[in-house]
């Protein structure tokens, strides 16, 4: 079964990062246009990735991990932290991609900054909304290309 994109004028992704009190980990889900995505890799890294086909290139997970990692950062306290790609799954004409950030004390936590650059190579006006919920501090932040960092101190 083939799926072909829905057409869509508006280049926004959303990113919800929350901090889970039980795992002690920062967790990440990041919503981005499918057809972006696979026009991303194709441009970038010359794969044709076919996302959301039975034919899609086996390498699509690596390859988005690592434009991920390249585009996407987070800092606790002012430092950078690697946070680990869990994989993706589709909805409707998104793709959710599900990072992880393990061994986060809460009590550690005094600043968070995220710095979200994906898919400005590819798109002018695309804007990134980050939504950051951790205990006793919620906010929501729109990232575009000349203000892609997002601050948030306890």
């Amino acid at each position: 079964m083939t799926v072909g994109f829905v057409a869509h004028k508006y280049y926004v992704s959303v990113t919800d990062i929350n901090y889970s009190e039980e795992s002690g980990s920062i967790q990440i889900i990041s919503r981005y246009f499918t057809d972006d995505l696979d026009r991303l890799i194709s441009e970038r890294y010359g794969v044709k990735a076919a996302l959301m086909s039975d034919n899609e290139h086996a390498s699509s997970n690596d390859l988005i991990s690592k434009y991920l990692n390249d585009k996407f950062r987070i800092y606790l306290n002012g430092e950078q932290l690697s946070f680990v790609f869990l994989g993706k799954e589709y909805d409707t004409d998104l793709t959710k991609c599900y990072l992880e950030i393990q061994g986060v004390e809460k009590e550690s936590i005094r600043s968070i900054r995220v710095e979200s650059e994906v898919l400005y190579d590819l798109f002018e006006e695309q804007q990134n909304i980050i939504h950051l919920d951790f205990p006793g501090k919620r906010k929501s932040f729109l990232l575009h290309r000349e203000n892609y960092k997002a601050m948030l101190n306890f």
